[in-house]
């Protein structure tokens, strides 16, 4: 009898903690159309920007929250500032020639709201990692890499839009 009320008291406990967890989105009916123009790229990966916006759009596609709309309530504005690639390692084959190399991306994106005519969050930095192999194309290995990076930027930027606090004015 005392394992079943404890049972019981637990179950309880349980159900309370979860009473005021939700599964629907915080972000205003309102707010839920949005424009991802393509980024500006000031990189040297030719056509990370268009990369960048198009990931950032299906994975807000994905989520479901937001709708992509050409009369949107929210603009996600964004610039490529910069890639990089880093030398990792030797080629073990070939001592003279690298193979292994570490791909940073640095993006800023800035979400304007477009009915009240003010940023949300303005030029919020954004970096992005991935590792590449190449042998002889390295240009050709960063272009293959850079949707990886922009998958990975495109989660962070939409992951923020949802965990922002809606019930702020200002919006940080």
């Amino acid at each position: 009898m005392k394992i079943m009320n404890a049972c019981i008291a637990a179950a309880a406990l349980f159900a309370a903690g979860c009473a005021s967890y939700s599964w629907k989105a915080s972000v205003p009916e309102d707010m839920r159309t949005v424009d991802v123009p393509v980024f500006r790229n000031e990189s040297s990966v030719t056509e990370l920007g268009g990369e960048m916006s198009a990931q950032v759009a299906r994975e807000l596609q994905r989520e479901g929250t937001f709708t992509l709309s050409t009369e949107p309530a929210i603009e996600v504005q964004g610039v490529v500032k910069s890639v990089t690639t880093m030398s990792r390692g030797l080629d073990r084959m070939n001592a003279t020639r690298n193979g292994e190399y570490v791909m940073t991306a640095v993006v800023e994106v800035s979400l304007v709201d477009k009915k009240a005519g003010r940023t949300l969050f303005d030029a919020r930095r954004y970096v992005s990692r991935t590792t590449i192999y190449a042998d002889f194309d390295l240009v050709g290995a960063e272009r293959a890499a850079a949707g990886r990076l922009a998958e990975q930027i495109a989660r962070q930027v939409v992951d923020d839009m949802l965990h922002r606090d809606w019930t702020k004015g200002d919006g940080k």
